[in-house]
C-alpha cells in the first residue's frame, strides 16, 4: 500500500523542522512526501531541502501565491500514491501517527480494495503557560468527547484515497479558511456512513495561539470562512441571539427592572457558568502536571477566551456573508449542490 504524505507551507522556518523531524521518526515511513510551498520568503525551502535523502521520496513543489486549498490540491495532484495522508506545518506528529492513520484502509490487494475511503485522525494541543492552557481547554475537544460518526477531522491529521479526493473535487480553492470542513462535508455526502474511519491514536500535536490578538485573528478568519461557505447558520444565530438579545435583557432587568432585579444577575452568573463548565471540566484533566497557581490563572482566563472567541466570530461571520452575496454569481460557492 503506497502512501503519500502531503502538506503545504508558507514562511514556516520556525516550525518546519519539528514537522520533518517527526516524519523521520515515524514507525511506518511514508513512501513519498510532497510539500507545496506557497512562495515562502524565509528559509523554509532551504530547511526542507536539508531533508532530501533522509526522508523517502521528498519533493518540494513551488506554487507562489497559492492559498492553503490550492497548495494541498497541488501536493495531492503531484503525489503518486493511492493513499494520501495530509498534515500541516506547525505540528509534531506522534511516532505512530502514519501507522495508525493508514491502518483502517486495510490491504489494497484484497478483492474489495480499500476498506475505508477516508480516515479521521486526532489532534492535541501542546500548551505552555496559563493562556494556552485556557485556550486549549476552551476551544478543543478531548478524545472522549468525540462521536466518531459525526467528527469532521482537521487536515492536520486526515487520510483519504486519491480517488475519493478526485470525486469530491479536492479542497475548495475559493476558500481561504474552513476549507477542510467543506472538504469533509463533501466526503460525508459522497461516502456511505460512516464517511470517516476513526483513528484516535493518529495524533498531531500543535501549538495553540499564544495571545488574545492572534486568537482573535484566527477565530475572526474562521467565522469569515463560515460565512463564505454558508456553514453553521444555527450556531451563529444562537450566538447573536445570546449576546444581542438575552444578555442585554438580563442586564436591563438587573439595573432597571421593577421587581426582583437580582434575577437578572443570577441569570448572567448561571449563563456564564454553563458557558464555561465544559472548559473548566477539561482543565481538571489537562492541568494535572501544572502548578496550582497556573491552574487558577487558566480557569480565570476561560471566560475571557470564550468571550473573545465569540466576539471574533460575530465580527467575522457577516463579513463572510457579504463576500458570499457579492460572489453569488460564482457557481463554485454553491458547493452543496455540486
Amino acid at each position: 500500500m503506497r502512501v503519500s504524505v502531503v502538506a503545504t507551507v508558507y514562511n514556516e522556518e520556525k516550525s518546519v523542522k519539528t514537522l520533518m523531524d517527526s516524519l523521520l521518526n515515524q514507525t511506518r515511513q511514508p513512501d513519498e512526501i510532497v510539500i507545496c510551498d506557497g512562495g515562502s520568503e524565509d528559509d523554509t525551502v532551504a530547511l526542507l531541502n536539508e531533508y532530501a535523502g533522509r526522508l523517502p521520496g521528498l519533493r518540494v513543489v513551488a506554487d507562489a501565491g497559492a492559498n492553503i486549498s490550492q497548495g494541498r490540491n497541488r501536493a495531492v495532484a503531484e503525489a503518486k500514491g493511492p493513499i494520501i495522508a495530509c498534515t500541516d506545518a506547525g505540528v509534531r506528529l506522534d511516532s505512530s501517527w502514519l501507522a495508525e492513520l493508514v491502518a483502517p484502509f486495510g490491504d489494497e490487494a484484497s478483492s474489495e480494495g480499500f476498506r475505508a475511503g477516508a480516515v479521521a485522525g486526532f489532534f492535541v494541543p501542546e500548551v505552555s503557560g496559563p493562556f494556552q492552557l485556557a485556550m486549549g481547554a476552551t476551544v478543543l475537544p478531548q478524545v472522549e468527547e468525540v462521536t466518531p460518526s459525526r467528527f469532521l477531522p482537521s487536515s492536520r491529521s486526515v487520510a483519504f484515497t486519491k480517488a475519493l479526493w478526485e470525486r469530491v473535487g479536492g479542497y475548495p480553492e475559493w476558500l481561504d479558511y474552513c476549507e477542510d470542513l467543506v472538504f469533509d462535508l463533501r466526503i460525508l455526502a459522497e461516502e456511505e456512513e460512516p464517511a470517516f474511519a476513526w483513528a484516535p491514536l493518529a495524533i498531531a500535536y500543535f501549538r495553540p495561539r499564544p495571545d488574545l490578538k492572534t486568537f482573535w485573528q484566527q477565530y475572526y478568519r474562521y467565522a469569515r470562512g463560515d460565512g463564505k461557505a454558508d456553514l453553521w447558520r444555527l450556531r451563529h444565530a444562537v450566538r447573536y441571539a445570546t449576546y444581542l438579545l438575552l444578555v442585554p435583557a438580563l442586564l436591563g432587568h438587573l439595573f432597571w427592572g421593577q421587581e426582583a432585579r437580582w434575577l437578572g444577575g443570577v441569570g448572567l452568573i448561571v449563563g456564564g457558568i454553563v458557558n464555561c463548565a465544559r472548559p473548566w471540566r477539561r482543565l481538571r484533566s489537562q492541568a494535572r502536571d501544572v502548578s496550582l497557581a497556573e491552574r487558577i490563572q487558566a480557569a480565570a482566563l476561560v471566560p475571557v477566551v470564550r468571550f473573545v472567541g465569540d466576539a471574533a466570530k460575530m465580527a467575522g461571520y457577516p463579513v463572510g456573508l457579504v463576500w458570499r452575496w457579492r460572489s453569488r454569481h460564482r457557481a463554485e460557492i454553491r458547493w452543496r449542490d455540486a
